[in-house]
């Protein structure tokens, strides 16, 4: 092979024989794509087509085309981005969009992958426009009640991968659930989430800015049990019952 053939090229060399090891391993291991987070192997052709196919339907389902009159309930000229809700009687074309980066929602948080992301007529979709991609996601739903999540329990699940499901057996008053919440790797860390959820608060309930402590989030990642630790300003939150349907 042509690593073989440069490692005997220079065998009194022992620090150049260990970069191209080196190299070899990063050239021909797995590596993970940026863009769209798909982990493959450089040497497997299939693995190559795999991910070239995954990439262009990812950029693809991402890509905003521009709609005519979209409901933009908030803007951003500080860094050029812009909320847009969507809802069921939308026109077509804007919820086969939605159901596209729903799909991509589904792959990147674990949800099992629906067709259609508007199950049933009260939800709402929040997208995050960024030049001219969509870099941000909320699913909101309304809610009447949500259960607060026990911090010890999610310190020890999180250190084992698993995600913190344990929560108080008594309910407490919730008036909106984030179902979903999804930041594109690129735009993560920027403040993007922060802007959704805001956006939620605000226009979910037209007229009525939802208070933090009647928000809920359903079935939080780790990442996004941070999220909403930092946007709660509490270690401990409300969480409701993941409806596998939505």
């Amino acid at each position: 092979s042509h690593i073989t053939k440069a490692v005997v090229a220079s065998p009194k060399d022992p620090n150049q024989e260990q970069m191209i090891l080196d190299a070899g391993q990063k050239k021909f291991g797995a590596t993970q794509c940026p863009v769209c987070g798909m982990v493959y192997c450089h040497a497997d052709p299939e693995d190559e087509t795999a991910h070239s196919k995954f990439h262009k339907r990812l950029l693809e389902a991402l890509k905003y085309p521009g709609w005519k009159n979209p409901r933009v309930v908030q803007e951003y000229p500080e860094d050029l981005g812009e909320v847009i809700m969507v809802m069921v009687d939308d026109p077509k074309h804007m919820r086969k969009k939605v159901d596209e980066v729903n799909q991509v929602m589904a792959r990147e948080l674990g949800f099992p992958e629906n067709p259609n992301c508007f199950i049933n007529r009260q939800q709402k979709v929040f997208l995050y426009v960024y030049e001219k991609e969509i870099a941000g996601c909320c699913v909101a739903e309304p809610i009447k009640e949500g259960y607060r999540i026990l911090p010890g329990d999610m310190d020890t699940t999180e250190s084992s991968g698993q995600r913190p499901w344990r929560s108080s057996d008594v309910p407490e008053p919730a008036y909106v659930g984030i179902s979903r919440l999804w930041v594109a790797s690129s735009r993560r860390k920027t403040g993007v989430a922060t802007k959704l959820v805001d956006c939620v608060r605000q226009w979910f309930d037209y007229g009525t800015l939802t208070p933090h402590h009647r928000l809920a989030f359903s079935d939080p990642t780790p990442d996004g049990r941070k999220f909403a630790q930092k946007y709660m300003g509490s270690n401990t939150f409300l969480v409701y019952k993941y409806n596998s349907h939505l």
